[in-house]
């Protein structure tokens, strides 16, 4: 069966959504199609896009949770990795090679919120 889902959007509250724009924009790439002030939405253009909805009950390998996993070419995440240490960002989790399969680290944005930026790897 073919889901109706066209795509699904994390919703992730914090006091100021403007304060993570250059995160999102400079230091991953994503384009800022709407910005109300109080709703900021940051997107990828130009690919197909893979609804997903991830539920866990605590991360098994990292000291803390995760808000929302960002899945990364393979290509771009060591200099994705980089430009969050250049850009002075806290390193949650570093970059581990984990047993099922991606290779990830976690980062700490400007408002607070932990991102998951991980890369798919062959085993």
């Amino acid at each position: 069966m073919t889901s109706p889902v066209r795509r699904i959007i994390a919703d992730v509250a914090m006091p100021d959504p403007t304060a993570d724009r250059a995160f999102w924009t400079e230091l991953l790439g994503l384009d800022t199609p709407m910005d109300q002030g109080w709703v900021v939405n940051h997107s990828a253009t130009g690919i197909a896009q893979i609804p997903q909805v991830q539920l866990i009950t605590h991360d098994a390998s990292a000291p803390e949770d995760p808000v929302l996993s960002v899945a990364v070419e393979p290509s771009e995440h060591e200099p994705i990795y980089r430009r969050m240490i250049d850009a002075g960002l806290e390193i949650v989790h570093p970059m581990t090679t984990e047993p099922w399969g991606v290779r990830r680290f976690f980062v700490r944005t400007p408002g607070g919120v932990v991102v998951n930026v991980l890369e798919h790897h062959e085993a």
